[in-house]
């Protein structure tokens, strides 16, 4: 059984993740960064695309302590498993996710990684391949939830969200929508890539709940089936 798929965005107010030179900015404040680090620390798995590891070089760690140390009082690791989708293994081998904080690290890749790029990795992660040219989500599904990981967090970006909303995998969609307009044609939104045209094709969503928070708003969705 694949894992229960929560997809946590911010995003500016008029959906954008970043600039166009896909520069990080702050779009969220404390409070929704206390609310990300108990997604995260509620998670078996943490997902990013290697688009996201390459512009911001995240660690993807629980960042309260408390939180570290509920973890750990149950039984569980420090950190969630962290998971990298790099169909070429492109991940750098001194990323700050395959070395800050203890814990399991996964590279997903495809058949099409260069085997010397794999083996760079390899000291750090486990490495799984699916699919010829892209990873196979619904394929790499399947195999995290045979290891376990029954709840997984996806922290972007928009090229990796749009393929699991496009494969039917996202259970849950929670956004930050900030107070500020970043613009820009080409600047990446929650859901990159060719988009669909079909309103058939269309995924549906069911409000669970809204709240004001810093200085924004954030929204939890449940993807109707």
């Amino acid at each position: 059984m694949r894992p229960y798929i929560l997809v946590n965005v911010a995003v500016s107010a008029d959906g954008k993740l970043s600039t166009r030179e896909r520069r990080q900015v702050k779009i969220s404040g404390t409070d929704d960064f206390a609310r990300v680090d108990i997604i995260k620390s509620g998670a078996d798995a943490i997902m990013v695309g290697i688009g996201t590891i390459l512009a911001d070089d995240p660690s993807l760690t629980v960042k309260s302590p408390e939180r570290i140390a509920d973890r750990l009082s149950t039984g569980r690791p420090e950190h969630p498993i962290r998971i990298i989708i790099d169909s070429k293994a492109r991940t750098p081998p001194n990323a700050k996710i395959l070395h800050k904080g203890p814990g399991k690290r996964i590279v997903a890749v495809s058949s099409a990684a260069p085997e010397e790029r794999i083996a760079a990795l390899s000291p750090h992660a486990e490495i799984i391949s699916t699919g010829s040219e892209e990873v196979d989500l619904v394929v790499l599904m399947e195999k995290l939830g045979s290891q376990g990981i029954k709840r997984l967090m996806v922290e972007g970006g928009g090229t990796l969200i749009a393929g699991l909303f496009n494969a039917g995998l996202v259970d849950q969609l929670s956004m930050f929508i900030g107070n500020i307009i970043i613009g820009g044609s080409s600047a990446p939104t929650l859901a990159d890539g060719p988009g669909w045209t079909q309103e058939t094709d269309f995924t549906k969503l069911e409000l669970m709940q809204i709240q004001q928070l810093d200085q924004g708003v954030q929204i939890d969705w449940r993807v109707r089936r």
